[in-house]
């Protein structure tokens, strides 16, 4: 197995257990109408994370590989924001690790579009 697989294979299973976490995050949350549209918005968008990841890396095309890279840092980008309407309107919730793990893939996923970029440059 190569090393670039082997990464992404890790970066795949990273974003598996950050969906499982969202979902189980969202079962201790108060019961309120609020929470309920975070919850299914922030299981949305963190499980797109991971999905789009994954297409990228079965992509048929460059071309495809880069749309889905875009489509995952989104998902991301989202994530990161709904968590952080999540932290602000229940403060007893920890999300700290969360918010971290969520700007790593945002950083992990801003590099594969930087490299792609650049190699794009070069040619």
């Amino acid at each position: 197995m190569k090393s670039s697989q082997r990464i992404s294979e890790q970066i795949e299973e990273r974003m598996l257990s950050f969906s499982v976490k969202i979902i189980e995050t969202g079962r201790i949350l108060p019961k309120t109408a609020e929470n309920e549209i975070i919850k299914k918005q922030l299981v949305r968008s963190s499980s797109s994370i991971g999905a789009n990841y994954i297409e990228a890396n079965n992509a048929a095309s460059k071309s495809d590989f880069r749309n889905k890279i875009f489509i995952a840092k989104k998902e991301a980008a989202e994530t990161r924001y709904w968590l952080r309407i999540l932290s602000t309107t229940n403060p007893n919730i920890e999300t700290s690790a969360l918010l971290d793990e969520c700007s790593q893939f945002l950083f992990i996923l801003q590099k594969i579009i930087s490299t792609l970029k650049n190699s794009q440059v070069k040619a």
